[in-house]
């Protein structure tokens, strides 16, 4: 085959934005993607809606990034939400704002974003082979000269690797990355599940599977001392626990797991009430509702599914009624309503996870370039560089600017 200016691993959106950056430059660009179509992973972002970027402000953006949020400065400083927003725009896509600072396409379908990136790489002649997995990095002297892939060598000046980490791998997102980094000389910092669905010990997650909280508070203990905190919406599950304030405490919970820690995690069902304004509540109610039975009381402070599990865990008589109600049992009803308890036994596998934590350690990046600083020409961009985020749009947005700013470096002198 011809000779490139620049190869790309990986049809992913980091990739995409790496190609159609360097062809904007007037690069010669080849795009290889082992799955038989490219962007399969931008569709079922957002839950198939595409979470497309956040409106944070840069020092915002970097506070939800882990562990060198830092790192990404300079990227973000060259391609941030509103480039990408116009880009898109440029190409057809709709975009609304909504809360949280994220934004989505109007018409909801993360496919827009797709055809509209493909459309994008299209029209600058950005050539893509499907079907095609890279076997081996071709390097001399430390310096990039091209890859071999289904048995053939093609050459380049230069090579993104944007292959993706390990979640979601139906996707083709299965770690082949990592392989061709650590046969370049880089480490991989072992890659473990981030933003992922979390088991719990007990039955108690299962009886209220299907319920979802909104405005609640998630605290991670780890071997008993505080840790981490969320506010905002969680759903059980048959297995545990999910939702956008799991997903975000997740990172920190399976990191803890790994290293042998005890976890556990309290949910505050009433975190606008501190202990004492509760237990008015609570005494309020129970004097106005005195002959009522206390389950029919509970309805006042609990959803209906909720009920039956937390009196069980109370160890009150449902049918006792409120005036009966002795001030160590309202203790438990406030205890629990402010500290239900779960122990965290696991969590689930990469094919559940949204992202991935780990990957090469972006000390052996520059953060100016995104170039390997073990081989000249090699570039990372997109998850497979230890970085990660919270969910809410951030994780695309990392995508894109490694992406854009690893394609627009690896063009400069060409």
């Amino acid at each position: 085959m011809s000779n490139y200016d620049l190869i790309v691993v990986g049809a992913g959106p980091a990739g995409l934005l790496a190609a159609g950056r360097a062809a904007e430059r007037g690069g010669r660009v080849l795009i290889l993607e082992k799955m038989q179509q490219p962007g399969r992973k931008l569709l079922i972002t957002g839950k198939g809606r595409c979470n497309i970027t956040n409106n944070a402000a840069i020092h915002d953006f970097i506070t939800h990034v882990y562990p060198n949020g830092r790192f990404l400065r300079n990227a973000f400083s060259r391609f941030y939400s509103d480039d990408i927003i116009e880009l898109l725009q440029k190409y057809g896509v709709e975009i609304s704002l909504e809360r949280g600072g994220r934004y989505f396409p109007a018409s909801n379908k993360a496919s827009d974003i797709r055809k509209a990136l493909l459309k994008w790489i299209n029209e600058l002649k950005v050539q893509v082979l499907t079907g095609y997995s890279a076997e081996k990095l071709l390097i001399e002297n430390n310096i990039l000269k091209g890859v071999q892939t289904n048995n053939q060598k093609i050459f380049s000046k230069s090579l993104v690797l944007a292959t993706g980490g390990k979640s979601y791998p139906a996707t083709g997102s299965t770690g082949d990355g990592y392989a061709l980094a650590r046969q370049a000389g880089h480490s991989v910092t072992k890659p473990l599940p981030a933003l992922v669905p979390l088991e719990t010990e007990g039955v108690i997650a299962k009886k209220l599977q299907g319920l979802t909280l909104k405005n609640v508070k998630a605290t991670v203990w780890i071997n008993g001392k505080k840790s981490s905190e969320a506010f905002g919406e969680m759903l059980f599950t048959h297995f545990g626990l999910t939702g956008p304030i799991i997903l975000t405490l997740s990172r920190t919970v399976v990191d803890e797991m790994h290293k042998g820690n005890k976890v556990e995690i309290s949910i505050d069902l009433k975190p606008a009430l501190d202990e004492q304004k509760l237990d008015s509540r609570l005494i309020r109610d129970l004097n106005e509702y005195g002959k009522k039975k206390i389950i029919n009381v509970f309805r006042y402070w609990l959803p209906a599914s909720m009920i039956p599990v937390i009196m069980e865990l109370s160890g009150i008589d449902p049918e006792k009624e409120c005036h009966q109600v002795s001030s160590k049992e309202r203790k438990k009803i406030r205890f629990l309503l402010k500290n239900l308890v779960f122990k965290v036994s696991g969590h689930r596998s990469f094919r559940e996870a949204i992202i991935t934590a780990g990957g090469i350690p972006t000390n052996e990046i520059s953060p100016k370039t995104m170039e390997s600083k073990i081989v000249s020409g090699l570039y990372f961009a997109g998850e497979i560089i230890d970085l990660d985020a919270e969910t809410g749009g951030y994780n695309l947005q990392i995508a894109y600017s490694t992406g854009w700013l690893a394609g627009d470096s690896c063009l400069t002198g060409i």
